[in-house]
């Protein structure tokens, strides 16, 4: 995306940027029934959009339609926006975005889930939006059951039912190095290593490997820890820890097909 100028037709490299005195004078505007400042506002907020959905461009939909329906996520804060509450535009209006992708992304989830389920997760979802609107920040799962007269527990499994998978390869830290993704993150408690080394050739193959590549094999996938408390233990970034796994495996790799 960071090479594409035209998205939806809007160039993207000829979006204005308003300053928050702009900002809350538009939003005066609007509020008085001037629709040209409604226009405004929403041409001057695209870049928010832009770097909003950014964060969902590994989950195979096309950039265009994430933009449409961020788009929407900020026409609604816009109309939404209370200029009483001292809080950013952008503070707000983040979380309403994210919230509108990330219903249109369930929606069309290929993984089925009963219409009890997802009638619940919705009004839950409707509830959490009219508590954010009227508190200006985000309830916790208690006070939506609260709201609603459910269990927590109900209201928290529903939730759950309707979340999009997550990619084990999607990447979730980058420090200008090697990313570091989803499975990085989880460790292997099975420790069913057997399945695709031979315990014997493993041994031989990690002697070829420095003291701390080995140490950080053996903690990975022989003790299940997860590669931050690697780095934690032996007191380097996690980071480090990616890449020293990655090529410690690569050795091995090069070792068993040698």
């Amino acid at each position: 995306m960071t090479n594409k100028v035209e998205i939806c037709g809007v160039n993207t490299a000829k979006l204005p940027v308003l300053s928050n005195a702009r900002m809350r004078e538009l939003l005066q505007k609007m509020k008085q029934g001037d629709r040209e400042a409604r226009n405004q506002l929403v041409q001057g907020n695209l870049r928010l959009v832009l770097s909003v959905i950014q964060r969902f461009n590994n989950r195979g939909e096309h950039v265009d339609d994430l933009f449409q329906v961020g788009c929407i996520g900020l026409m609604k804060a816009i109309d939404n926006f209370d200029l009483r509450q001292n809080v950013k535009f952008s503070t707000y209006a983040v979380p309403m975005i994210v919230g509108e992708i990330r219903r249109y992304l369930r929606d069309n989830n290929p993984i089925r889930v009963s219409r009890s389920l997802r009638d619940t997760a919705y009004k839950a979802l409707q509830v959490r939006d009219q508590l954010t609107n009227k508190y200006a920040k985000e309830p916790t799962v208690a006070q939506i059951a609260q709201e609603l007269k459910m269990p927590r527990e109900e209201v928290v499994f529903a939730l759950d039912a309707i979340q999009e998978p997550i990619s084990l390869f999607e990447p979730i830290f980058h420090d200008g190095g090697d990313p570091i993704y989803v499975g990085d993150q989880i460790g292997d408690e099975k420790n069913q290593d057997s399945n695709w080394l031979d315990e014997l050739t493993i041994k031989e193959a990690m002697q070829r490997l420095s003291e701390r590549e080995r140490l950080i094999l053996r903690k990975r996938f022989f003790d299940g820890r997860t590669q931050m408390e690697v780095a934690q233990e032996i007191g380097i970034s996690q980071a480090q820890v990616s890449r020293l796994e990655k090529a410690a495996l690569k050795s091995l790799r090069r070792f068993m097909a040698s």
